[in-house]
């Protein structure tokens, strides 16, 4: 009987130490409203094309709104900055000297995968979340908050239990399916900065210090390998390929129909801008497509990768589809 009696003890004290979905939530919530900076490493695997692409990713914040995210493929030494400061929102590409400039508001009212404050606000708004608890961490699933990709309606979050740190977020599709996989290393809460942390010029010029500025030897810009989508929309085909030649080389016209869906695909060797070029300004969102970071207006998405120029326009793409077929374009044959 006193055996039982203790058990019973023992049992009442673990179920006591357990903290609920509720209480975790709170803490969150407290957790995000005194966050004032931090500064977080991670590996960021995206399973969306031919193969997984992994990239480096170095992030930075500092409250309210300054925000430094270092993107890097190593494999092919290709670097992109996300970069938010009181001057507006800044894409870099080291290796073109190539800096854009959006009049946004991003990272807010949208999901980021690799951002600790807005995971912590996807578990705050969804009033539905899954939650479960580990030896060392807790575990959320929640709905994302992607504003055009409805491809990528889950997450599982997964957080450091002493100290609320993200650990790993694998964001699915309708089949449960992990296409972005996001693992944290190196978080640390109350990172102080430097006043010039989030200065573009000075941004600019670091990065090309890990990736050189691309050369511009003759015959650089001629050849390249065509890309083609993978997503496929209902109906749709490639109708048409035309190549173009240009004072630079090629440029390369794909023309995809359908009954009711139609979309072009421009593609050619993009420019290195001189030392002294001024931000690009560009009139659109920031749309992030995982391998690279895309400017999307009402009809078109452009975006940069491994030195060509693409350009997706369509009159009757939702932006949710013209999102899912810039996601795609990273096969080099029709499948």
């Amino acid at each position: 009987m006193l055996i039982l009696a203790g058990l019973m003890v023992v049992f009442s004290l673990a179920a006591c130490g357990a903290k609920s979905q509720q209480s975790v939530v709170k803490d969150l919530d407290g957790k995000l409203s005194g966050l004032k900076s931090y500064k977080a490493k991670a590996k960021m695997t995206l399973e969306m094309g031919t193969e997984p692409q992994v990239y480096d990713v170095e992030i930075w914040h500092k409250d309210p709104s300054f925000y430094r995210v270092n993107l890097k493929n190593a494999k092919k030494d290709q670097s992109q900055m996300i970069l938010r400061n009181k001057e507006g929102v800044f894409v870099l590409t080291p290796a073109l000297n190539k800096s854009f400039k959006f009049q946004s508001n991003w990272p807010q009212n949208s999901s980021q995968a690799y951002l600790y404050e807005s995971l912590v606000q996807d578990i705050l708004e969804d009033k539905e979340a899954k939650f479960s608890a580990t030896k060392e961490h807790y575990v959320f699933e929640t709905k994302t908050r992607y504003q055009n990709n409805k491809m990528l309606p889950l997450q599982e979050i997964t957080l450091d239990k002493k100290s609320l740190a993200p650990v790993s977020v694998k964001v699915m599709d309708s089949d449960r399916k992990a296409l972005v996989k996001v693992e944290f290393s190196n978080v640390k809460f109350g990172a102080e900065f430097d006043n010039n942390a989030f200065d573009m010029k000075k941004n600019l010029a670091a990065s090309q210090l890990e990736v050189p500025v691309m050369g511009e030897a003759k015959g650089d810009k001629k050849e390249f390998s065509v890309k083609y989508p993978l997503a496929e929309l209902p109906g749709v085909t490639l109708k048409g390929e035309k190549e173009m030649k240009t004072e630079d080389g090629k440029r390369m016209v794909l023309t995809y129909e359908g009954k009711d869906k139609s979309f072009t695909i421009i593609q050619e060797k993009t420019d290195v801008m001189p030392t002294s070029a001024s931000p690009i300004s560009v009139n659109g969102e920031p749309v992030d497509l995982g391998f690279t970071i895309g400017s999307m207006t009402g009809n078109s998405i452009k975006w940069t990768h491994d030195g060509v120029d693409y350009t997706l326009a369509s009159t009757n793409l939702t932006p949710e589809e013209m999102e899912m077929v810039a996601e795609s374009v990273q096969a080099d044959a029709v499948k």
